[in-house]
């Protein structure tokens, strides 16, 4: 990395945490310990149940055992240190700590996006091509999508990453977040990033809009062929595996364009907390439940397992 300018390599960041109100720590910790505990408890016990039946091992739930484990991995790269530091005097990051906690955040928050994309192709095959299905989404092409998700978002994480914190932070260590996230730290940059900030923009468009315009094409025409269904039956449950998959991808993808489709310059540090809460804690809070209470198969799994 680049030494010259950058007074910050090698010393903390401060982060200023999600609330700056002193006496009301202790409740916000107990609340987000809370939620972080039922979110890593739902995502765990969604990949077991698809792990222990057998009729659950299909394309469509292994692509939902993926997103659980995404899930997992996201919410513990943030929320654990945001929880500690209502309870801590010291807010402190180090440079090492910051820098892996964005290139993994990136790294996850840009594979969920592929692989929301990925989920909805496979109900627009089970839906309008049924009787290809087993050809187009075979295991082999579930593991290349999954592996292709991963290996993309890994190099496009690695190469933010590394740009950004070669960048001279010389205004303050003082990060406005709660977390390390790219919009953050740039604000501590002093130097024109006005070139780079284009970079962003390209790659939200690409990993976050092209997804999910995929997504909103998909289950525009699943809703077609859904209506012209004779089965009431079929319908009812078409809708139904498509509407969650479609509330929760638009909760993520519209949070996440919000942050990473506007320029710098209109960024505030108070809605950009408020928004990344909905990315880092919500989703992965609501997708084990709107996926499994929603889903016949996986209640019924469950019901067996419980007796």
């Amino acid at each position: 990395m680049k030494t010259g300018k950058n007074q910050s390599v090698g010393t903390d960041f401060l982060l200023v945490g999600l609330f700056q109100y002193g006496r009301i720590n202790s409740l916000l910790f107990v609340i987000i310990a809370t939620l972080f505990t039922v979110a890593l408890t739902g995502n765990i016990m969604l990949i077991h149940l698809i792990r222990l039946d057998t009729r659950l091992h299909t394309p469509m739930y292994f692509l939902l055992s993926q997103l659980s484990i995404i899930d997992m991995m996201y919410i513990c790269t943030t929320v654990p240190k945001m929880a500690v530091n209502f309870l801590s005097k010291s807010k402190t990051i180090t440079f090492l700590g910051c820098e892996i906690q964005t290139y993994v955040f990136l790294v996850l928050g840009g594979t969920e996006a592929l692989l929301l994309g990925f989920m909805s192709y496979d109900r627009y095959v089970a839906i309008c091509h049924p009787l290809r299905y087993p050809i187009l989404m075979s295991k082999k092409i579930c593991c290349l999508m999954v592996a292709c998700a991963w290996a993309s978002s890994s190099v496009s994480a690695f190469m933010h990453t590394l740009y950004v914190f070669q960048l001279p932070f010389c205004r303050s260590r003082l990060i406005d977040h709660f977390f390390c996230e790219v919009p953050a730290l740039l604000s501590l940059v002093c130097q024109d990033t006005s070139q780079y900030e284009y970079t962003i923009l390209l790659s939200g468009f690409t990993i976050l809009l092209l997804p999910f315009l995929a997504i909103l094409a998909s289950y525009a025409r699943v809703l077609i062929v859904v209506f012209h269904m004779s089965s009431g039956k079929g319908q009812a449950k078409a809708v139904s595996t498509c509407s969650s998959h479609l509330s929760v991808a638009s909760l993520f993808y519209a949070t996440a364009l919000f942050t990473y489709t506007r320029p710098h310059s209109l960024h505030s540090p108070s809605q950009g907390k408020a928004v990344a809460v909905f990315y880092t804690i919500i989703t992965p809070l609501l997708n084990p439940f709107i996926y499994s209470l929603r889903n016949k198969e996986v209640m019924g799994t469950m019901r067996r397992l419980l007796g």
